[in-house]
């Protein structure tokens, strides 16, 4: 795993000089999981946050009656588990390797003795939390209010943000996990997004998805528009 590329091009850390990216680098622990592994537990103290490398890690919560809910799906360059490091506070969910993953691990004191050190990277960390809340916002009320057709909306319009040029969304998740962020079945999944081809919004081909209609996608997740 090179440290410069995945903090480079990490959320967190980009655009932040090299000099500073070093002095990162020197606080940074590598760590191997393999499926199934946890990175940490809801309710644990957060002694420190990863940045993933390589691979993909789940964030999620336990309901009473033992039923998983995904809150994200993390791959490359996303941390994991930086709010409570700064706030000091517990572990607010559960994260889980989903296969083979490298991470950087960077401990929590550590941490506080190099942002003393240098604020712009306090700045750059404060600057992606507040970014990272919103969505969290967003995903509540998708969860929430929403109903299945328009949650499916959302996420893809999301997806395709990421990346603008293309109107293709490759799904990084199996179809069961995605039900599961979206909060139904892989029926209705199904369903959906059979409907939502026959209506001309998209084309699907195996994990990839073709926006066909944006704005009516859009419309649609805004609630302007219904299947």
């Amino acid at each position: 795993m090179d440290f410069m590329t995945i903090m480079g091009q990490s959320t967190l850390f980009r655009g932040l000089p090299e000099d500073e990216l070093r002095r990162l680098e020197g606080i940074g622990e590598p760590r191997e999981f393999d499926k199934g592994d946890m990175l940490f537990q809801e309710g644990k103290e957060g002694v420190g946050f990863y940045v993933v490398a390589s691979g993909q890690v789940k964030v999620f919560k336990m309901s009473f009656d033992g039923r998983e809910q995904i809150l994200h799906i993390l791959g490359p360059g996303d941390p994991v588990g930086e709010v409570p490091v700064f706030a000091g506070m517990t572990y607010p969910a559960n994260a889980q390797a989903m296969g083979k993953a490298g991470l950087f691990f960077f401990p929590r004191k550590k941490l506080i003795e190099l942002y003393r050190e240098s604020p712009s990277l306090a700045m750059n960390m404060l600057a992606v939390l507040s970014r990272r809340l919103r969505e969290f916002t967003v995903l509540i009320e998708n969860l929430s209010l929403k109903e299945i057709p328009q949650r499916l909306a959302t996420y893809l319009v999301h997806q395709q943000s990421l990346k603008p040029v293309s109107a293709r969304v490759k799904l990084n998740v199996t179809k069961g996990v995605l039900s599961n962020i979206l909060g139904t079945s892989q029926e209705t999944l199904s369903r959906v997004l059979g409907k939502m081809s026959q209506e001309g919004l998209i084309e699907v081909q195996g994990k990839e998805i073709s926006i066909l209609d944006m704005e009516r996608l859009k419309s649609l997740a805004e609630g302007g528009t219904r299947l």
